[in-house]
């Protein structure tokens, strides 16, 4: 053992335990996630095609325009602010 205790470092780590790990080829230990789901609710899921999505405009939305225009104009501390024309 090291004398580094993040539990991260493999030197920490008793022999069995990584032989344990190095056994899961690679994947990671955790089991949430897209790419464990079961294929047919990937499959439904991606099928949805970013429509499950509740973005915050519909599309041809006077605001989201409005928005767009605004973008960039505030940044921290007032920095290279940008007049936005009036139309």
């Amino acid at each position: 053992m090291t004398s580094n205790t993040n539990p991260g470092n493999f030197a920490n780590r008793s022999y069995d335990e990584v032989a344990d790990i190095a056994k899961k080829g690679g994947q990671s230990s955790h089991s949430g996630g897209f790419a464990s789901m079961d294929p047919d609710k990937q499959r439904n899921i991606a099928s949805q095609g970013g429509h499950a999505s509740s973005g915050s405009f519909q599309p041809g939305d006077p605001r989201a325009r409005a928005a767009g225009q605004k973008g960039g104009s505030k940044t921290q501390y007032g920095q290279y602010e940008q007049e936005v024309p009036e139309e």
